[in-house]
């Protein structure tokens, strides 16, 4: 069961810290609140809502909860932040391993980020992520963004199921993906291949850039393969959230889930 410290709000609710490995942060919004209370790797510490918020609930009768104002939820997550009424401390989950977390099981799925840091598109990816059963997301420990409430809110839920692998060089886990059996496509706009052509029939590894500057040359160059998602003209690129779904979508045509 989640545990909570159970402290009474004196007028002003304490902000933890966020953006750290190790430190707590406060996650906030009802999916993924309920999310991380489902998610038995997650070390809960404080659960807090206006009473309405908590009173809309199905939670364990001995989870401790404190009732608050929303203002006070606004203090800690910022007032244009989506909290509805919830908010939860926790502290970061615990690193994953690549090799125990990614080694394929059939035609398994993987993204890999190359230094995408915007919290928002992170989290928007985890969520596609989730929704076509990829196995997990491979972010580099630099150059990306840490657990946060907007990277728990953006991925709504998907950061409790979805696990993250955070590596020091992402050429060298490129290299032991290909070790695995992983068929490595990179997403580039210029590309010569579609990404539904470019699937292979064994686990495929979703290499994706950032905006603007898109795949290193390294990175590239680790990479069996280079697709693209053929778009209109008159558009000179894709969000690059909204060109993971796609992707993903394709690649899954490929090969649905069982």
């Amino acid at each position: 069961m989640p545990r909570s410290a159970g402290r009474k709000d004196r007028g002003r609710i304490a902000a933890a810290p966020s953006g750290r490995q190790g430190e707590a942060f406060w996650i906030y919004g009802r999916h993924p609140v309920m999310a991380a209370l489902a998610n038995p790797r997650r070390c809960c510490l404080r659960l807090i809502g206006t009473s309405e918020a908590l009173g809309s609930l199905d939670l364990p009768p001995a989870l401790p909860r404190e009732s608050c104002r929303r203002q006070d939820i606004d203090a800690l997550t910022g007032s244009d932040s989506p909290h509805q009424g919830l908010a939860l401390e926790v502290l970061p989950l615990t690193e994953n391993n690549l090799e125990e977390t990614c080694t394929p099981r059939g035609h398994d799925l993987i993204v890999v980020l190359d230094r995408i840091t915007d919290p928002h598109n992170a989290g928007a990816i985890l969520r596609s992520a989730a929704a076509f059963g990829a196995r997990a997301v491979i972010m580099t420990s630099r150059h990306s963004p840490p657990e946060s409430g907007v990277l728990a809110k953006s991925a709504s839920g998907a950061l409790e199921t979805v696990p993250i692998v955070r590596v020091t060089n992402l050429a060298r886990a490129l290299e032991k993906l290909a070790e695995m059996g992983y068929w490595r496509i990179g997403l580039e706009g210029q590309a010569p291949a579609t990404i539904a052509a470019a699937a292979s029939g064994q686990a495929n590894a979703l290499v994706m850039g950032a905006e603007g500057s898109g795949l290193r040359r390294l990175t590239r160059e680790h990479c069996d393969v280079l697709a693209k998602i053929p778009i209109s003209g008159t558009m000179e690129s894709l969000n690059v959230s909204n060109a993971a779904a796609i992707a993903l979508y394709a690649l899954r045509e490929h090969d649905p889930l069982p």
